[in-house]
């Protein structure tokens, strides 16, 4: 079982909450403003969560949080450590929040989804928590929080410094997180036709079908 989730964060020298020691009389400088518009740009890490064996894959992504780019998440997740983990795998379970670019609304998200069923050849089941049980999602108590907690009172003031942070992020329990940076553009505003929604090899469940559902790796 897959667990999905982001957490976007301005990329400065913007104060982070915690505590970090340093020495004496050498504070880390900040700015002492943390409006959006300050920033030198945007860090979308979305993440992948692998409940059974609590490691994890980081995307950092630099443009939108959109479909297309959670899926390219997914992909990366499955390339870089789902196949050779799962190599006899046939089909994949993921838990992910009821809204959003991952939500159960948009058709993109299942679009992309199919095609890469499609491409890793496996059969792909989504279960959507309802609405306002998102915090439910252990992903943000096993992974992001941890993730928040290694960058306490450090200013992120670069992808690198983000990127590592996320990397760097352990735990006692055996917690290990690959992160990267995605510096590729996923535009706002794609809309699927008629035709292209059909041929989604979509199967709905019969309990709460909207929330429930697997993309059939092909539609035979």
């Amino acid at each position: 079982m897959f667990r999905l989730g982001r957490k976007a964060t301005g990329v400065s020298r913007f104060a982070q909450a915690g505590q970090e020691w340093q020495p004496t009389g050498e504070p880390e400088e900040v700015n002492t403003y943390d409006c959006p518009d300050l920033a030198e740009g945007k860090a979308i890490p979305y993440g992948v969560y692998d409940l059974a064996d609590d490691n994890a894959w980081v995307s950092v992504g630099v443009d939108h949080d959109t479909s297309v780019f959670a899926v390219a998440t997914i992909e990366q997740w499955w390339q870089q450590m789902g196949q050779h983990k799962y190599p006899d795998a046939t089909r994949l379970l993921i838990t992910a929040d009821g809204g959003g670019s991952n939500g159960h609304r948009p058709w993109l998200w299942k679009f992309e989804l199919a095609r890469l069923a499609a491409t890793t050849g496996l059969d792909i089941t989504v279960c959507h928590y309802p609405p306002g049980t998102s915090k439910w999602n252990k992903i943000e108590h096993r992974l992001f929080s941890r993730i928040t907690g290694n960058w306490r009172g450090r200013p992120l003031e670069t992808y690198q410094t983000v990127v590592s942070l996320i990397a760097n992020t352990t735990t006692v329990t055996g917690l290990t997180v690959r992160a990267d940076l995605d510096v590729n553009l996923y535009p706002t505003g794609i809309k699927l036709t008629d035709q292209q929604k059909e041929s989604i090899p979509l199967n709905r469940h019969e309990f709460h079908g909207d929330w429930n559902y697997t993309i059939r790796r092909s539609n035979e």
